[in-house]
């Protein structure tokens, strides 16, 4: 009985070890996202400032197939992402979708010049200037991107900065059958 006094916090702390080690090894973009295929959130983002325009629902079940990309100036995954955002944006017209900004957590002057470096893919901008927005919709950090269909359900989420290989593999195939949703 004294030995087992000895050897249950041992065996509690070797269990305790293999299971944060593994979790060393999960890949964020497999994590199940809780609102695929639930309306977006009602949440009204702002605009970033007075050159864009904010969103919310209503622009989101407009009828338009949009994107939302979380994003910050802060972000280091995201300026890797931007050239894959303004590739987006080029073929947006032709594959019939919209992309709005999801400003997470940054100051409009910030934002400005991440955007005059990397480009401005972005039909509108809001600003989840206190990050309640954030978590409303779930996102775990940036950059993460939601598909919405034209009804405001999202139907799509990857986390973690978009490549053109999961564009072309993953992305593309969910916009096109988010218009037919």
């Amino acid at each position: 009985m004294k030995r087992l006094v000895y050897i249950l916090p041992v065996a509690a702390f070797a269990v305790l070890a293999v299971v944060l080690f593994r979790s060393l090894f999960l890949t964020p973009t497999l994590v199940p996202p809780a609102l695929i295929n639930q309306p977006v959130p009602q949440v009204t983002l702002p605009a970033l400032d007075e050159q864009t325009q904010g969103f919310g629902p209503a622009e989101l079940s407009a009828g338009k197939v949009t994107l939302v990309n979380v994003f910050g100036s802060w972000c280091v995954e995201c300026h890797v992402e931007a050239p894959v955002l303004m590739q987006l944006a080029a073929m947006a017209e032709k594959e019939d979708f919209e992309i709005f900004g999801f400003v997470q957590r940054d100051t409009p002057e910030k934002i400005r010049a991440f955007l005059a470096e990397t480009g401005n893919p972005f039909h509108r901008i809001g600003n989840d200037v206190d990050g309640k927005a954030g978590i409303e919709w779930g996102v775990y950090g940036a950059p993460e991107t939601f598909l919405v269909d034209g009804k405001g359900v999202i139907r799509y989420k990857y986390v973690g900065a978009l490549t053109p290989a999961i564009v072309e593999r993953e992305l593309l195939p969910a916009i096109r059958a988010a218009r037919g949703a």
